[in-house]
């Protein structure tokens, strides 16, 4: 399957190159910050979803940040950004047609908004990757339902987010434990007094907080300490945490591909920016296990999709 998507994507890059004629005809345009297999998977399913709904291949074009710089292609009707690095050269260039930015979770777009002075609107919106935190508490309140006190570790992009989480937390009848994190050496400072009250870790995103050099410190601490922690990665379930709310590369793609069709009929992106509204839902069952859990992720997933009124 993956040498299939590469094989497919790849063509379509090379195809950017067979003449300009080519470029002036795309009416869409995809700008991808990497090659990697993320990427590939979401540009795949956005274009399986569109051709579905009768887009030809040849009018869409994909492209790396450089290519895009290089070739600037004539006046397609939309951009689609996969990644940080994508949003940000788009944010930064002069476009009249829109850009719907997607693959990045909340903190990225908005640090891309305060780099390049942009703010949110039907000419430059996202897909987050990033869960709303609704959605994340109501994930603990059925996975954890004995769970009060919530604890986080803000970082300096993830800060922004804390009024939401403290609304959402009182709303509910729990207490929020938590510790602002402003350099590498605080991080476990913080954790040790979340870990002495908190009955569960939320981890937000922020790239100050949870990285290669502090995960798997703050997993084992965790761990030892009996506080579960819910993660925005199934890969920190395979390392340690409890559970994970996260969105799928494939799922991201087919919801772009849905923002991506009225607007290349002639409607407008949503002015503010909008979450994924389907999710996948990860268990790391001998974590689970060792609290004394009996928890299914499939299970849980549907009781989510439930409580927001899905079928």
């Amino acid at each position: 399957m993956l040498a299939s998507l590469r094989l497919l994507i790849v063509g379509l890059w090379l195809g950017c190159f067979a003449g300009f004629g080519a470029h002036a005809a795309a009416t869409l345009v995809i700008v991808s910050s990497e090659r990697s297999t993320a990427y590939l998977e979401t540009a795949q399913a956005m274009l399986d979803e569109l051709e579905r709904a009768g887009v030809a291949r040849n009018e869409v074009l994909l492209l790396t940040p450089s290519e895009w710089s290089a070739l600037r292609p004539a006046s397609p009707k939309l951009f689609v950004t996969l990644g940080a690095e994508a949003a940000l050269a788009l944010a930064k260039a002069e476009t009249r047609a829109p850009v719907l930015c997607t693959l990045l979770p909340r903190s990225s777009f908005e640090r891309v908004l305060r780099t390049s002075g942009r703010k949110p609107s039907s000419q430059f919106s996202a897909l987050y990757l990033s869960q709303p935190l609704s959605r994340q508490i109501e994930l603990m309140r059925l996975a954890l339902p004995a769970a009060r006190r919530i604890g986080v570790l803000w970082g300096p992009e993830s800060q922004a987010q804390a009024p939401a989480l403290k609304a959402l937390v009182q709303a509910s009848g729990l207490e929020l434990v938590e510790a602002s994190v402003e350099r590498d050496e605080l991080i476990f400072a913080g954790l040790k007094r979340i870990l002495e009250e908190a009955d569960v870790l939320l981890a937000v995103a922020d790239p100050q907080v949870y990285n290669s050099n502090s995960i798997q410190n703050i997993l084992l601490t965790t761990f030892r300490a009996k506080v579960p922690m819910l993660a925005f990665s199934p890969a920190y379930v395979r390392a340690g945490a409890l559970l994970a709310l996260h969105v799928t590369p494939t799922q991201i793609g087919q919801q772009a591909a849905a923002l991506v069709r009225p607007v290349l009929q002639g409607k407008v992106l949503p002015a503010t920016p909008v979450y994924s509204h389907d999710f996948q839902v990860a268990v790391n069952q001998h974590v689970a296990r060792s609290l004394g859990l009996t928890l299914d992720a499939e299970t849980l997933r549907q009781q989510l999709r439930r409580s927001e009124g899905a079928p």
